[in-house]
């Protein structure tokens, strides 16, 4: 509310040393989340695991914290695991969520799965037919590489 980086990281910091509640189960995740999201910006990984690992554990269909981890293993390079993540977040959102759809096409993108990167590409296409992003970063790349690897 005061608009201040620092004062938002101590009260965030705050909640993650308060016992956990289960009546406030909401307030508390999107505390972790909030905070997990600023270690993350500020590459301090390994915190923000530990803070999404917690949520998770408390809270499995929590699609930000798998998309949160997806983030973490993608800075990695570790596209695999990144999918793996975005994978479980896709399907806990119904498959509706473009963002979640686009990182996980792009990381199908980067391990060579073509034909999975295109099809989750057409399904954020068809929800969201303005997201021309997708189309021209990923889909077309995509359908290009298939197109070189058949010759």
């Amino acid at each position: 509310m005061s608009k201040k980086q620092s004062d938002a990281k101590s009260l965030l910091e705050k909640i993650d040393k308060i016992h956990y509640l289960p009546e406030f189960a909401e307030e508390f995740e999107t505390g972790w989340l909030l905070l997990a999201d600023y270690y993350i910006a500020n590459s301090k990984t390994d915190a923000a695991e530990q803070l999404l690992a917690k949520c998770l554990q408390l809270n499995k269909s929590l699609v930000k914290a798998e998309e949160l981890m997806g983030v973490i293993r993608e800075k990695e390079s570790n596209f695999v695991a990144a999918a793996e993540h975005y994978q479980i977040a896709w399907k806990m959102s119904s498959m509706r969520n473009a963002s979640v759809g686009f990182r996980l096409a792009y990381n199908y993108l980067k391990t060579k799965k073509y034909v999975r990167c295109i099809d989750i590409s057409k399904e954020v296409l068809k929800n969201y037919p303005e997201y021309s992003t997708i189309k021209k970063d990923i889909l077309e790349k995509a359908q290009k590489n298939i197109r070189s690897a058949n010759k």
